[in-house]
Formats: C-alpha cells, structure tokens, sequence
C-alpha cells in the first residue's frame, strides 16, 4: 500500500512541474498544512521530501510549456504550433527580455525548492525518524539543493547562495549573487558532501538505506555524477573565459563564467566523469543479441537497468507516445525531429553520411543507418503499432499520405508543416497513444551514458583524444555499431583534437537526443548562434507509384539566437526585488 500510494504521489506532483513558480523571494509557505503538524508525523515528513522531487524533472517535463519545452527551441524539433505568445515559440524566436521574461520556472522553481530543502533541513532534527534514516535523509535534500542549485548556475552562472537559512515573510532579501567560480564550488561541496551519507545504488533493506518505496531516490552515484556534469559545464567554452557582449564589466564576467580559461578545469572534469565510470555502480544496458542496438531502445522502457543513474519514477504510463506519436497513432507530434539531426546519425558502419564511402544513398536514405536511428525516428514507411490493425504498421509521412501522418502539400519553397519525421525516442513500438497500453518507464535524468560521453569530451580537451577512444568504442558497440576491421566502430584514426570535439557532439547529440541536453550543450559549446539562426531543414516526401521522391525543405518557422542568448537575463521583477542583484552580460 504505501508503495502505491508513493508513486501515486509522484504521478500527481509532476503535473505541478510545468506551473509558473513564484519568486523566491516571494515563496514563504510550503504547505496548507501548518509546518508543526508536517514535520511532527514521519510519513508526513516523507512526504515533503517526495514534493521537492517532484519538481526535479521541471526541465525534462516535455509539455512544460504550451505542449514544449526548449527542445523545441533547438535545431532537434519542430513546434507545430505557431501562436507568438507561446513559450516554445518565444525561445526560438528570441522574443525575450530581461523586463518580459517568459520563462519564470528557470529562477523560480529552483529557488522555491531550495526553500523548501533548506525547511526540511531546519526540521529534520526533531521529526520522527530513525537517527540513520534522518541522516540519508538530511544527504538527500543536500543532493536536491545541489540540482536545483545546478539548474541555476548553467543558465544564469553564479547566483545567491542561501545556504542553510529559511526566511521567513516578515524578511527583507537582498543577497548578491556569488561568482560563478563560488558557486561551482559550492554545489561541488554539497555533492561531495551528500555522497558521503547516500546510499550505494541497489543498495536496499538495511538500516537507514532504501527500500522499493524510496527506488528513484537520490544515492552516492547520483551525487558523483551530477558532480561529473557540473564539472563538464563549468569547464564548457561559454563558462571556461568565455567572452560576452560589450559592455560586460569584470564584475559582470565573473558572475556569468570564470573570467580566464584554464585547461585545469577539463581535467576536473575528466576525473569526475572517470570516478562514476570506475565505481563498478553502472553500466550500459547492452542486448545486441534480439537485435543491433536492441539494448539502447530497451533502456528507456524499464525503470530497474544498470544504466540508469538517476531518474523519475513513473506508474505505468503513456507519457513520451502522447508528445511524439503519429496522428494516426493519437499522438500530437508536436515535436517532430528535423533533417539537421536526422542527419547526424552515422550509417551502421559508423561513418557520417558526408563520408563518400559510408554507403548512405540519398534516394533510399533510411536504409543502413545506425540502429540508433530506428529506434529514435519515425520516417517514411516505419513500422509502428496500429490499434485499428492489432499490430505494427507503417506510418506514411509523404506529402497527402492518407492517414494524415505526412506533410501537407508545399504552398511555396518556405511553407510547410510538420518536418517528414516523429520522435520514437523512449516510445514503446507496441502501444500508441490511442491504444490501452502503457509501458512501465522512469525518465532518464542522468544515465551512465552520458557519463561515457562527459569523459570523452573533457579528456579530449586536456589534448588527449587517444583516450577518448575506448569509452566511445562501448557506446558504439552497444548501439550495435559495426565495429569494422579496425575496431574503431567508423571513428577516424589518431584523430586531432578538434576532430574528436566534432565527433564527440555528434555522438552526445545523437546518443541524448530528446534528453533535455541540446539547448544547455549547445549554449555551453557556444555553437547556438549557428545551429539556432535561420530555418529547420525538414524532409519533404513525395510519391509517385511506388517510388519515393526525398527533397530537403526549409521550415516556414524561422529560428533565432542572439550573442546575449547564451545565459539568461535575471529577471527585471527580482532585479526590483533584490537591487543588491547585479545582471547578466548583454542584459539591461
């Protein structure tokens, strides 16, 4: 009973994560409930930790915003909807300020849960717990505040750091923020710190440790691989001395990013990433045996894997099948996956489609493509359940298909709708949104995938790309890769640096595809202001007896990323608040 009534709880508080949070400053309740009467009662107490993890996927969620979220702001999706006043169209337009900030929930959702960390904390001393479960607790809400903290950091930089105080409504707020170095270490501290007390993944039925009602909760793996990932961030080129539009004052440089670049800081990241890798806690969800990559598609439909981090438990649900499915599968396919990433999987040999001798032909493009591909994109002629044919049937994206499932025809050279392709990405092949079925899956907010990744790029950036080959050798390998007469699975020999830079963002873009990773490492590589601006390619299909004709289309929705982009303004309503507030570079 109280397992279900634990994932109950989660179902229902996620819904809440997609709401406009109020300011921090403004936040002084936590509940109806009288704090008294929270905190004296264990389950209750229990309770008021699941409601800050309710909020962690704010950012994963996929209708965060009007049905998107900053995928939709990426060169990966298409947005269907087309409405100005829309948040996913906001982002991608750049239609936002300082003054007309649309997207609150990035200030105030983490704000409003390190509150509510920091009242956990001041109340864990005299609630009703076992002493070794108050402490697993007490590291929990360090490793909660330590996310929510992280969400600040990588797209404001350095912000106000609370500590350990609750204000109550009667206080007057006007911390400063720290410096983004200030703040790095602190979040650092805090996982290093909460790693301590956390318990060891799978570690379950002992005294203070977790049983199946906690399964999702924070442990000592979770910890060192946000670590990895706050790491990996800070030591990005936009952090890492990046510059910033004119007239940033030094001040101003040092909130945002550390002012100087420092190789030093690729190395942190390196043996964070390689700590995670040589714990032995994790490894890839591997089954080339049922098919080529068959483990890579698996992965994402199983709550319990060895691959899976940390992630947000979910009852038996429909949840990736209603945003990305087919129309005639029920789904919305608001999110459609463009021809620019579509064309960044490699073939099963491992070499990009640009490579001459890959194998890839343009008038039969899906065929030989890295299994990856099948089982992220829904292109023209894919198999995929059908309730109406009790089974797996083909979903048709020319332009007129008769199932509604492919473009309308093109009124002129830059006017179309959707983009060819749907999202199969973390959707189970043998039930639809229109179908009685669902899948039992948590989403993946950290896997040990992108462990192998973090590795790979921050090594490589210390100017050892040599070691960077073998973590991506068993990515490839378990992607059902071909690993070729070199064992090299299509990667180019002794590549230079910069060539395995380019290799390693394709990998990650292809590998975390629809992860919520493309808007943070596009900002981050400083590559938004060129994958961002201008138009979406889409693939337009048209079909002539039985012959397929493919033409690459631009999107009638035009795309833009300013300079001042790449970190967000601090919102002019808390800049009011908090004069002792200092904005962002490139902000008024």
């Amino acid at each position: 009973m109280k397992k279900i009534f634990f994932i109950v709880v989660f179902a229902s508080i996620v819904l809440s994560a997609c709401k406009k949070s109020g300011s921090f400053l403004d936040d002084k309740t936590s509940s109806a409930l009288s704090e008294a009467t929270v905190f004296s009662d264990s389950t209750r107490t229990m309770g008021f930790l699941a409601r800050i993890y309710g909020d962690v996927p704010f950012s994963f969620y996929k209708q965060r915003w009007e049905n998107g979220s900053t995928e939709n702001g990426t060169d990966d999706c298409e947005f269907d909807l087309q409405n100005p006043a829309r948040r996913p169209v906001i982002l991608y337009s750049a239609t936002w300020s300082a003054d007309n900030f649309a997207f609150f929930d990035f200030w105030g959702t983490p704000f409003t849960n390190i509150r509510r960390v920091n009242l956990l904390l001041s109340k864990l001393p005299t609630a009703p717990l076992t002493p070794t479960t108050r402490t697993r607790v007490a590291a929990e809400a360090r490793f909660l505040r330590a996310w929510f903290y992280y969400k600040l950091l990588v797209n404001f930089g350095g912000v106000p750091i609370v500590g350990d105080k609750v204000y109550s409504i009667t206080d007057d707020v006007n911390l400063p923020r720290k410096t983004f170095a200030e703040t790095v270490i602190y979040i650092v501290s805090e996982l290093d710190a909460a790693a301590k007390d956390l318990p060891l993944p799978g570690q379950a039925n002992l005294p203070g440790q977790y049983t199946d009602v906690d399964y999702g909760h924070a442990t000592k793996g979770a910890a060192m691989a946000l670590k990895s990932r706050v790491l990996l961030y800070a030591a990005s080129p936009l952090f890492n001395g990046g510059a910033f539009p004119a007239p940033a004052t030094p001040d101003q440089v040092a909130l945002a990013s550390y002012p100087a670049y420092d190789v030093a800081h690729w190395q942190a990241a390196a043996s964070a990433a390689n700590d995670v890798i040589n714990s032995g806690y994790y490894n890839l969800y591997k089954d080339n045996t049922t098919a080529p990559g068959y483990g890579f598609y698996q992965v994402f439909l199983k709550r319990v894997n060895p691959e899976y981090i940390f992630s947000f438990n979910r009852p038996p649900n429909r949840d990736f099948e209603n945003q990305y499915n087919p129309k005639s599968r029920g789904g919305s396919g608001r999110s459609a996956p463009t021809q620019n990433l579509v064309d960044c999987f490699p073939m099963k040999n491992g070499k990009a489609i640009t490579d001459p001798t890959s194998g890839y032909d343009p008038n039969n493009p899906y065929v030989g493509r890295d299994p990856r591909f099948g089982y992220s994109i829904i292109y023209n002629g894919s198999l995929y359940y059908l309730p109406s044919a009790g089974g797996k049937a083909p979903v048709f994206t020319y332009v007129g298909s008769p199932a509604g499932d492919g473009m309308p025809a093109i009124v002129t050279s830059n006017v179309i709708g959707v983009s060819g392709y749907y999202s199969r990405k973390m959707c189970d092949e043998n039930i639809s949104s229109n179908s009685s079925g669902n899948t039992e899956r948590g989403w993946p907010l950290i896997r040990y995938a992108e462990m192998l990744l973090n590795y790979a790029e921050a090594i490589n950036e210390t100017g050892h790309p040599e070691l960077a080959y073998d973590k991506l050798k068993t990515l490839r390998d378990r992607a059902g890769v071909d690993p070729g007469l070199d064992g090299l699975y299509g990667m180019k020999a002794n590549m230079t640096v910069d060539e395995m830079r380019k290799f390693v963002q394709n990998e990650r873009h292809i590998e975390l595809m629809f992860e919520d990773h493309r808007w943070d490492d596009s900002r981050r590589w400083k590559i938004s202001a060129i994958t961002q601006n201008g138009y979406n390619k889409l693939m337009s299909i048209t079909k002539n007896g039985s012959t397929y004709t493919y033409t690459i289309v631009n999107s009638s929705r035009l795309h833009a990323f300013f300079p001042n982009d790449y970190i967000m303004p601090i919102p002019t309503s808390e800049l009011r608040k908090a004069p002792a507030l200092i904005q962002n570079p490139g902000w008024q």
